[in-house]
């Protein structure tokens, strides 16, 4: 049985139904709807190469959760005759001993465990390490070296994938803040800081109508955590006050002055909120991709920030075809955009929120 993997793309009718619209920054760009039928691919089963023992890993409760547990200090602690368990030493007598957990690693998992070792080194000196690591389990250093250079362009790959779609979600969302958080050792640990601030995001998000994209960072000297993000909030959403506070950069070696919201620095500790000049947002967005491939961190997004918005596009509105094979559509900055047969208007902000979006 034969399949069409890509159907030409044709209008009907004088229209392209249906389309994905997004805007690349400078101006907007539909893809036309295609069906593309295809053959469910079987899911390859990698080999298991390695089994490791670990101990699991124990969270450290913040000042917070340890008031609030129905545990002792004691018990928190663990006293000394205990810890042997902790630290992976067996104790069978020991109520507190713990069992290691055995780890199954097939090559693919022990690709990313090694490039995730490697991840600050230069591509060359990481693509020989990467091989080396990995020589035992193949029969030659040419099967190796062949599935290394397929991997890392599928890295490579992802990583394109990925900064295409923040680009894209960002020119839509319309941010208004640049923002930067880091936690005060005297509230939170790390762990916590982080668990709870992205409970913090998500509520704002459900409760606020807060949006927001962003990536976890360690300071170069220190590896202290923090966050990077840009923020939609709207006039009428913001919590706490924002206050200017002058103090001394460590970075910089001058005085600096931060926008810093009251709830961020009562609950988490220092934080930044600066407004966003909306020229800016390709710099702002440079400043966070630079983290995806540096610290391998994934993108933190809001839910329901879209990619596209769906439009039905008049063959008058557009000024040519673009892309690969032609099959992307240039808008002129004025289309009409139309909705099942309906004109919602010409673009604008109004306008796209009254359409349907897709991610």
């Amino acid at each position: 049985m034969s399949y069409i993997w890509q159907q030409e793309v044709k209008p009907k009718g004088g229209f392209y139904p249906d389309t994905k619209v997004y805007f690349d920054g400078s101006h907007y760009i539909a893809i036309p709807h295609t069906e593309r039928p295809f053959k469910p691919r079987k899911k390859h089963i990698e080999e298991v190469v390695s089994e490791q023992n670990k101990w699991p890993q124990l969270e450290e409760l913040s000042a917070e959760e340890a008031a609030d547990s129905p545990f002792t200090e004691n018990e928190i602690s663990a006293p000394e005759e205990k810890s042997d368990a902790l630290i992976g030493v067996e104790n069978n007598n020991s109520p507190h001993n713990m069992c290691q957990i055995t780890q199954k690693l097939d090559k693919k998992e022990l690709f990313e465990k090694f490039y995730s070792e490697h991840i600050n080194e230069k591509r060359s000196e990481r693509r020989k390490k990467i091989i080396e690591a990995m020589l035992p389990y193949f029969d030659d250093r040419t099967a190796t070296e062949n599935y290394v250079d397929v991997n890392i362009a599928r890295k490579k790959r992802n990583l394109i994938c990925r900064r295409v779609r923040m680009v894209r979600k960002a020119n839509l969302a319309d941010f208004n803040f640049f923002v930067t958080l880091t936690y005060d050792d005297k509230k939170h640990t790390e762990c916590s800081f982080k668990k709870q601030l992205k409970t913090c995001f998500r509520n704002m998000s459900y409760r606020r109508n807060w949006k927001y994209m962003g990536v976890w960072e360690r300071s170069p000297e220190k590896k202290r955590l923090h966050f990077h993000g840009l923020f939609n909030i709207p006039d009428n959403a913001v919590v706490g006050k924002f206050q200017e506070v002058t103090d001394y950069s460590t970075n910089h070696h001058a005085m600096q002055t931060i926008n810093q919201n009251t709830y961020f620095a009562e609950r988490f500790g220092r934080n930044d909120f600066k407004e966003l000049d909306k020229r800016l947002l390709g710099e702002s967005l440079g400043y966070l991709m630079k983290y995806l491939e540096k610290t391998g961190e994934k993108i933190v997004y809001s839910k329901g920030l879209p990619q596209f918005f769906i439009s039905d596009i008049m063959e008058e509105d557009i000024i040519c075809t673009i892309g690969q094979e032609n099959k992307k559509l240039l808008l002129f900055d004025d289309f009409k955009c139309w909705d099942e047969g309906v004109n919602v208007g010409t673009v604008s902000k109004a306008t796209i929120a009254q359409l349907r979006k897709s991610s």
